[in-house]
This record gives C-alpha cells, structure tokens and sequence, in this order.
C-alpha cells in the first residue's frame, strides 16, 4: 500500500463548499485576504493566484476578472492585460525559481480538461530538469519540494519588485 502524507489538504476536505466560482469571489475579497486565498498579483483586468493542489511546484494560474467560459468572452484591452500578466508571471519566476522551461496551457470545456469550465484561466507550471523523476514514473507521485506558503512568500515578493 503506498502513502502519501498531505496533511493541508484537510482543511480544503472539511471546508464547506459553496459552489461559488473561486476565481470571482476571492478577488472581490478584502485585499488582506490575498495571502490567504493565494493571490500574488493584481492588474487591472487580470489576477494571478497560486494552485492550492498544484501539478509542480510554483503553479500559478492567470485569471481574468471576467467571468467567460473562453477566451472569445473577453474585450481587447482584457486580452492584452492578459499576455502582459503571462509575460510578467513568466519574469517573476524565472529570477525568483529559476525553472529551466514552461508549460502553459489553457484548458476550454469540460472535455478539455477544464477544472472550472464557466471562468478561462492559464495555468503556468514552471518545469526543471529531472522534475519528473521515478518517484512520478514508477510512483504515480508528484513530490512538490517546498511549502506552497514559503513559495507563496518569494513569488509575492518577486511580482511586485
């Protein structure tokens, strides 16, 4: 039998669900929360929030305000913030983690992949060599080798230097 200890998840697994979208409803929060919902940037149309059960380590998300299930929903100026908010997050890791590469992808609809289907995001997940080793291939493991909240406190640090 395999074990994996993961042991913040608990609080996610006994919080009450509301069925509200995340993505609309922690930026409209008091900016006080940010840390605490995981936000580490703001612009004027877009956010960028961490994923709280990420795929590696420093996974982020780009979001928009806008609550559109796609891309075609969004204004012009939204869009361009967008790539601005991709192009910064991507300058922020790389001095702060120093990843080697990026996958970024954005998954449209349910049979897409899409987590959250009604609310587009980016997801941004900085890559390094060997990051998948045998404890992912032959484990079915991911090892995330750092607190989200010690990771939290260098990204913040780094999006708004």
């Amino acid at each position: 039998m395999k074990t994996l200890w993961a042991p913040w998840r608990m609080k996610y697994i006994l919080s009450e669900k509301k069925g509200e979208c995340i993505f609309c409803e922690f930026p409209k929060q008091d900016r006080s929360k940010d840390k605490d919902n995981l936000i580490l940037y703001r612009s004027s149309h877009n956010f960028v929030i961490m994923n709280r059960y990420p795929y590696n380590n420093a996974h982020i998300m780009i979001v928009p305000y806008v609550h559109t299930p796609s891309l075609d929903g969004l204004a012009d100026d939204v869009l361009l913030d967008f790539m601005k908010v991709v192009q910064h997050s991507i300058t922020s890791l790389q001095k702060t983690l120093m990843p080697e590469g990026f996958n970024l992808g954005i998954n449209i609809g349910k049979v897409a992949g899409a987590g959250m289907e009604e609310h587009v995001h980016l997801h941004m997940v900085p890559r390094w060599a060997g990051d998948t080793s045998f404890m992912t291939v032959l484990g079915e493991v991911r090892v995330v080798p750092e607190h989200i909240m010690d990771t939290y406190d260098k990204l913040f640090a780094a999006f708004h230097s």
